[in-house]
């Protein structure tokens, strides 16, 4: 039996959703693609339009130190010793709502190796006039505190516009160096002013290579944070957050990383994170949640 496929539209926009990892598979208005999409039966490369929790990006060794308890998780990453972008990304969410513009998921965070805390998770991705949004919220079902993170894996595209030929502005003003060997800190986070990293004016993307964590993100008075990529006749996507979201990945992929995805391509990986990667040892906008409490965050993709 094939992963569900939920389809939803709203105006010219239309969205086709999986319970696999609740992945958004594609995003278009008016025929044109916002986001890289795939075979819905087929395993998402590079794990694009997944939810990643109850943390985003790489925990070093798999281990953590919590409420006075040492834990070892399941190393996800084996190459690089790292325990690696949650445990529901590869798991099937359960449907609660599905209209013609709305489709609600949720499921159930149990007991795994090195995670002792039961959480309950929901996603709901909704199409409006303004493109998509897309909310977030998680309880502790437990009797014990726990810590949380959670980031997605969002993909975006100008249509079929060679990235090289874009621009990317984000409004971000700091970033966290990263060990190219296993992708984990290195050192605190640094100013990118005057850096190569300084994309709070539109740059174009032309043999940038980047797979990067970006904090001091400045909001809007509206009080959401957009990431804009542009093509050459101004036409473009954005990405926006709001508070919860205080980190942003941004990835080019890259042969190296195989898994059927293309050189250079057409598509940016601009990813919205609670927080940085191992979060959970250097505490940095780590999440806790006390028995009871809920968490919950925004964020969406327009076309501009």
């Amino acid at each position: 039996m094939g992963v569900p496929v939920y389809r939803i539209r709203s105006g010219d926009h239309e969205a086709e959703v999986v319970a696999r990892g609740a992945g958004l598979r594609s995003l278009t208005r008016a025929g044109r693609a916002l986001t890289e999409s795939w075979p819905a039966q087929d395993r998402p490369p590079l794990s694009a339009g997944l939810v990643l929790a109850p943390w985003p990006n790489r925990i070093r060794d798999g281990r953590f130190y919590f409420d006075g308890v040492d834990h070892q998780l399941a190393l996800t990453e084996p190459a690089r010793d790292n325990a690696i972008h949650g445990l529901v990304r590869r798991d099937d969410w359960t449907l609660v709502e599905h209209t013609e513009s709305r489709v609600a998921q949720t499921i159930r965070i149990g007991l795994h190796k090195g995670w002792p805390y039961p959480l309950q998770l929901s996603t709901v991705h909704e199409l409006g006039p303004d493109g998509l949004t897309v909310t977030h919220s998680a309880t502790n079902v437990g009797a014990a505190p726990a810590p949380f993170g959670l980031g997605v894996h969002a993909f975006l595209r100008v249509g079929d516009v060679p990235l090289d030929e874009c621009t990317l502005r984000l409004p971000a003003g700091t970033r966290l160096p990263l060990d190219p060997e296993r992708m984990l800190p290195n050192g605190p986070s640094r100013s990118v002013a005057g850096t190569e990293y300084d994309f709070t004016s539109p740059r174009r993307l032309d043999g940038v290579q980047l797979d990067t964590p970006f904090s001091s993100i400045l909001p809007d008075p509206d009080g959401r944070a957009r990431h804009e990529l542009r093509a050459p006749d101004g036409t473009g996507t954005l990405l926006w957050t709001d508070r919860a979201f205080g980190w942003v990945q941004v990835f080019t992929a890259d042969p190296a990383h195989g898994q059927g995805y293309p050189e250079r391509g057409r598509a940016l990986a601009v990813e919205p994170m609670t927080c940085p990667p191992d979060a959970f040892n250097s505490g940095i906008d780590q999440v806790v949640l006390v028995p009871g409490a809920n968490w919950s965050g925004t964020w969406g993709i327009t076309a501009v």
